[in-house]
Formats: structure tokens, sequence, C-alpha cells
């Protein structure tokens, strides 16, 4: 893979334009002790937006990608609606598209949908809307849980998936009750057994909060318990939702979202805790500040406006990096990077 640190990472201030908007980037790699929060760790690359609605014709959204590496390849699944989509109801007409890239940075996105039922037998085709995934590669194999609509039910219930190679997808079951979004697998066993991080609750003016579960096999869950619960700090006073776990030597790093409905309108930021690596139901630490606001003008204005939305990042250890790809505003998809010790210590330290 070619080495795009050169191009995310600058030791100089640099300033980032968008529009008639003028921002300035904070270069910041190590949390010091003046350091009072985490609002300048990640950077926004300067080619944002990566992806937008603009470049694909047919295409009405394009968002919140989950992110993993490949061979050498950054594979993101993307959400995608058609404006002339024929599998779903009303506006829950939600495709995954695989986008790569060898730089991490320009990405081919596929023209085919990547995720389905693979079955006509009740309940599978009253399922639809297969977007905000999260993957995870646990040994040779990556699993995809996929919150999917139902039509006439409530929802949306966390589809589990697999591949080896992006090209096939299998379905597995369905691995949670309704509501819960955002449901993320650890990608090791603890103690023998699976984890997952849940997201039930929210929507219809409910909160989201964190739990988490266990399983022997993927496909049978329990032994339920709470993580974090919303309203911690303003920024996710409405929902808390997770991502699949980083596995750091001080702890499982989870990027998170929070949600934050004022007067004004409704604010989506991204933020992160620190879980036990041996007892992943214990917070050893949490961000009290947001990592990153809804502030350029593509992260203000689209299809659901001061929204930034994470389905994952990715990690290196040795580069001391973190590559976080999120949708903005359900029009276009960004990337930001920043320092994987400083969002670790940042946690430790409750900035």
């Amino acid at each position: 893979m070619e080495d795009i640190t050169p191009i995310l990472q600058k030791r100089t201030d640099n300033i980032a334009r968008n529009g008639h908007l003028v921002v300035k980037v904070r270069d910041y790699y190590k949390t010091s002790e003046k350091t009072k929060d985490t609002t300048a760790i990640m950077q926004r690359h300067f080619g944002n937006p990566l992806l937008k609605v603009k470049d694909y014709p047919g295409i009405a959204q394009i968002y919140n990608p989950a992110p993993v590496m490949y061979k050498g390849e950054t594979i993101l699944l993307v959400s995608v609606v058609e404006h002339c989509a024929t599998r779903g109801y009303g506006r829950d007409v939600g495709q995954t598209r695989i986008a790569r890239s060898r730089n991490g940075v320009h990405f081919e996105l596929s023209d085919k949908n990547f995720i389905d039922t693979q079955s006509e037998e009740y309940p599978y085709p009253l399922y639809h809307h297969f977007i905000d995934n999260r993957v995870t590669k646990i040994d040779d194999t990556y699993y995809i849980i996929t919150p999917v609509m139902i039509k006439g039910f409530d929802s949306p219930v966390g589809m589990l998936g697999k591949t080896k190679d992006f090209e096939t997808y299998e379905r597995i079951d369905i691995i949670t009750q309704p509501r819960n979004r955002g449901a993320s697998l650890f990608s090791e066993r603890i103690k023998g057994k699976y984890w997952k991080l849940d997201r039930p609750g929210g929507g219809d003016g409910g909160s989201g909060d964190i739990w988490i579960s266990s399983s022997p096999d993927l496909i049978h869950w329990g032994g339920f318990k709470p993580v974090l619960a919303s309203n911690y700090r303003f920024w996710n006073a409405q929902k808390l939702g997770p991502t699949p776990p980083i596995k750091t030597k001080k702890g499982w790093l989870d990027i998170i979202h929070g949600v934050f409905s004022p007067a004004g309108g409704t604010y989506y930021y991204i933020g992160a805790i620190l879980l036990d690596l041996n007892e992943p139901w214990k917070v050893i630490g949490k961000t009290n500040s947001y990592l990153m606001a809804p502030e350029m003008s593509y992260e203000r204005n689209g299809n659901c406006d001061n929204t930034i939305f994470p389905c994952g990042a990715i990690a290196d250890e040795e580069k001391d990096e973190l590559r976080l790809y999120y949708g903005a505003c359900d029009f276009c998809i960004c990337l930001a990077t920043g320092s994987l010790s400083a969002v670790v210590e940042a946690c430790i330290k409750q900035l």
C-alpha cells in the first residue's frame, strides 16, 4: 500500500478551505499537560469530500462508510440510496456498495449492491434498507452487521453476514432484537466468548445507550450488560452509538457518535471511549469533549444537515495513526486522521 502519511499528517498548521469557509486545522499528535480537550486531535483531509453525490449520477445519498483493510487496499462499505431504487419502501431504500482504494484517498465505487438477504423465505422478503454497516475481521473472515428495516414491524435489527474477499457475501442470521442500530463485534474472543457492543433503543424520541453482550458462536447472544448511557455530556445528550472496537495496549478503543438536539436542530458529533481489555463492559476512559463536530460546509448542509457519522476506523499502531472515514450529511464521505495514542490518552485523561 502506498504510504499516505505525508499526505494525511503535516507537522505545521494548515488552512483548509471549503467554499467561503476557512477553518484553521490544528496539528496535534500528543496530549500534553496543557491540553484541555480533544477537539484538535483529528485533522480533516485537505481533499475532502472524498466521495460525493454529484460525482455519481442516479445516486441521491452516499454516506456512513464502514472501513477495513484488505490485501493492501482500503475497503469502504458505503451506504447508498438511488433516486430510482426498486428495493425497499418510502425513504428506506438503501443499499451497500464496495469502494476500493490503493492509497486510502482515491476510491472506485462499485455500481453493484453487495449485501442482501439471499432468501425468499419468510420473513426475509420483508427486510430492506441495508446501510450503516459495521465490519470486523475475526481470524480470516470479515463479519458484517447490517441494521436492516422490516416492513410492518419495529426495527431495525442486526443482520450478521460474512465475506472473505469483498466479492461474495453470505448472510448468516439475525442476531439482535429491535430496535438495535450499530451493533459491533470485537475482533477476538475474550475469555472464550465473542463479544458485541449494542445500541438498543433510539428513534421516536427514545434515548440510545451502549450495551454489551456475549456469545459462544456469534449467533446466540446473552449476558447483556449496560456499558455507557447517553447524556454524559451535551454532545451526546440524546444518543450514543458504537463502532467495532480497536484493540490497543491500553484498552479497547471505540469510536462513538453522539447526538444533541437543541432548539436549533439536531447535531451529530464524534467521540471515543476506552474499554477494559479483559472485562470489556467496563469503561476505563472516555472523551468528555468531542473529537469532531460538524463544522465544514459539507458537514453542515446536505440531505441531513449538521451530521458527521462514523461506522468504524482504521488504526496503525506502528505509525501511531488513526484513519477515520465518516459520512457527512448523507451527501458525501470524508476522512480525518490523527494520533492513535493521543486519542487513547485523551480517553484515559477524560479530556
